[in-house]
């Protein structure tokens, strides 16, 4: 029985010649199957193995960070402390939604052994190659500075205030040559830390979780029950635009390729497709249970009090302390050690998606200290001149959040619309493509977040946009994004139109036995 391998020897040589998220030594290697690797089994998935399942543990918890940033867990506080419990059960809708998502560009980086950004410099001109690339770009910034601040404030509590906004920033800004030095240790070694930083978040939420101690009956309802009001939308439509982060669907395609992943076998690849999948699925169950404690704690503390409407991630400790008091350790310290743990953790991934980013869209061979150095400034130093503009009132802080999601909201297309488009294409994932009926339902998933991020930009520039002026400049842009939001659409649609598929490629994806 004879097959075509997903990279012939041609690919092979160019792959050498190009930038690529893992050298072959810096990959971990998976156990093999010599029953599962001769020309008779290429096609069979071998069975399935727990100590299998545990070399391919990493990257799904790596990419769950994104579930946990300061900004998610922002908007956990303000929809439990204004909607309590009503709004669980979208929570678990929107990680649901999400983990849809991870697992298409999982699926997209095993398959083809390149990552999104890599793609995309492959697929798309040049002009719109660019645009896509300063979206990620910006995006990326804009989710670090949340990160980078939400980190400075969970320094300035743990330290009673001693040390200012300004400083902390600083101070997580040299993180990054932590995460340089972390990396020369392996791939495993640094998912361990990230995973200690997981495990620090889920201690600490747990901790209030018990200190709190919520209404059983009303959590289980609020998951179970589905309810929304008009009060409400602007908090359920805050939970659900937060949890599809753009910079995170990049990311996720490239660390799969950590593995050392025979791809010229159709079992080898079901196979790590598989395990990535109970992966990302056990590691988002985890981000949703420590959303779920941020969520009701604030929920059984602060709903129905004239206090919900102010509470915010710089005020939020301040208020616990005065709701739950002191006990064996403080509730606001405790907060500040889930927080800072979930700024830290949150910022290295971005660190790391940095790289991935410019290293494909521009396919920069680059030493890895002088890429996460460049990625890093290019976000620290916003972050400082923000930190110190900003750091005079907590109003102002709050604004500058308000401004960072609706940034980020506009990047959404930008990541999900390429993704799909390639997930559902032959040429670029063979027999791997996704089918009619998960195609139909990741492009209504699609069309919602994005529906729901349209609907926060203009509840947002409808309530801060005065003037003839900027009005006129707004429209301007905002034609500009959704035509190239249409091109974007209606080259997914003509695919094979839009841009021919080398020869090598296609036969490279055409697994028939």
């Amino acid at each position: 029985m004879s097959h075509q391998p997903l990279l012939n020897s041609s690919q092979h040589e160019q792959d050498e010649l190009e930038e690529r998220a893992y050298d072959n030594s810096e990959k971990v290697i998976i156990v093999r199957d010599d029953e599962f690797d001769d020309d008779y089994n290429w096609g069979r998935t071998p069975p399935f193995s727990w100590k299998k399942l545990w070399l391919f543990m990493g990257p799904g918890f790596l990419m769950s960070i994104a579930f946990l940033d300061p900004g998610n867990l922002e908007g956990d506080l303000q929809a439990g402390a204004i909607a309590g419990y009503s709004l669980l059960w979208l929570l678990v809708t929107a990680t649901l939604m999400g983990l849809l998502i991870q697992l298409l560009s999982a699926r997209l980086g095993v398959t083809t052994g390149r990552h999104l950004a890599e793609h995309c410099r492959e697929e798309y001109p040049t002009w719109a190659r660019l645009i896509l690339w300063v979206m990620a770009e910006i995006a990326l910034i804009g989710s670090d500075i949340q990160e980078v601040i939400g980190s400075a404030i969970a320094i300035r509590i743990l330290t009673n205030g001693s040390v200012p906004l300004w400083a902390g920033v600083i101070i997580t800004a040299s993180d990054c040559f932590v995460f340089l030095f972390l990396e020369n240790y392996g791939v495993r070694k640094l998912e361990a830390v990230f995973a200690l930083l997981i495990g620090i978040m889920a201690i600490s939420f747990a901790w209030m979780f018990g200190e709190a101690k919520p209404d059983g009956k009303e959590l289980l309802l609020g998951i179970f029950v589905p309810k929304l009001s008009s009060k409400t939308i602007h908090q359920a439509v805050g939970v659900v635009g937060c949890v599809i982060m753009p910079h995170n669907v990049f990311l996720h395609s490239a660390l799969v390729q950590s593995r050392d992943i025979d791809r010229s076998k159709k079992g080898r690849v079901q196979e790590a497709i598989n395990y990535y999948s109970i992966e990302s699925a056990l590691a988002l169950v985890v981000s949703l249970v420590i959303n779920i404690f941020v969520t009701t704690v604030f929920a059984n503390g602060f709903y129905g009090t004239d206090l919900a409407q102010n509470i915010g991630l710089v005020n939020a400790g301040q208020y616990l302390e005065e709701k739950y008091g002191g006990g064996l350790l403080p509730i606001l310290y405790i907060w500040g050690i889930g927080l800072l743990a979930a700024g830290q953790s949150s910022t290295l991934t971005g660190t790391y998606a940095g790289q991935f980013i410019m290293g494909g869209f521009l396919n920069l061979k680059l030493k890895k200290w002088l890429r996460a150095l460049i990625t890093r400034s290019c976000s620290i130093i916003p972050t400082i001149i923000i930190a110190l503009t900003f750091d005079t009132s907590e109003d102002a802080l709050d604004v500058l959040n308000d401004w960072l999601n609706v940034l980020l909201s506009v990047q959404i297309p930008f990541a999900l619309i390429p993704l799909l488009c390639l997930v559902s294409k032959e040429q670029i994932m063979g027999t791997f493509k996704i089918g009619p009926v998960l195609k139909i339902v990741s492009w209504l998933v699609a069309l919602l977040l994005i529906v729901i991020n349209g609907y926060l930009l203009v509840e947002f520039f409808s309530a801060e946009v005065n003037g003839a002026v900027v009005a006129t400049i707004l429209g301007v842009v905002t034609a500009a994004y959704v035509a190239f939001i249409i091109y974007l659409a209606l080259r997914a649609i003509n695919f094979s139109s839009w841009n021919s598929v080398p020869q090598e490629k296609t036969e490279s994806s055409d697994l028939k036995p």
